[in-house]
């Protein structure tokens, strides 16, 4: 059995600073990421993590709609950032449609302004237990 995990990243209107925290923790040795047995998917019908970054616009609501559409009834849902969590800075924003658990049941949240890309593989190895103890074939 593959016990690889695929990660599906979405960003939703974001200053890409979590983006850029979420490359330094996959691209560091020290933060495990590999040992995590994750992989990043570009297929949202293949992810069984899905991540999300930014705070969710009117613009981009659609597109996070099409994804949730897509992906695996057995799946793990991650805010990362606070933007996410609660619309961050821009929550009072015209442009913003609500957090994400307004639009789908968040299993981990990451915080921060960005997160540390310590907390970022904490998050990640809390979202990848919880996969495999809700959905791993015993």
């Amino acid at each position: 059995m593959n016990d690889t995990l695929y990660v599906y990243r979405i960003n939703t209107g974001s200053c890409n600073g979590c983006d850029v925290e979420i490359l330094a923790s996959v691209l560091l040795p020290k933060f495990g990421f590999d040992a995590l047995g994750c992989v990043y998917t570009n297929d949202p019908t293949l992810a069984n993590i899905l991540l999300v970054t930014g705070a969710i616009t009117a613009r981009s609501t659609p597109y996070l709609q099409a994804a949730l559409k897509q992906l695996p009834s057995k799946k793990i849902v991650v805010a990362l950032g606070i933007c996410p969590i609660s619309g961050g800075v821009f929550r009072d924003s015209y442009a913003i449609t609500g957090p994400l658990d307004t639009f789908v049941d968040v299993d981990v949240n990451i915080s921060g302004c960005p997160p540390s890309p310590k907390e970022i593989a904490q998050g990640l190895a809390q979202a990848c237990e919880l996969w495999r103890e809700r959905y791993h074939a015993h």
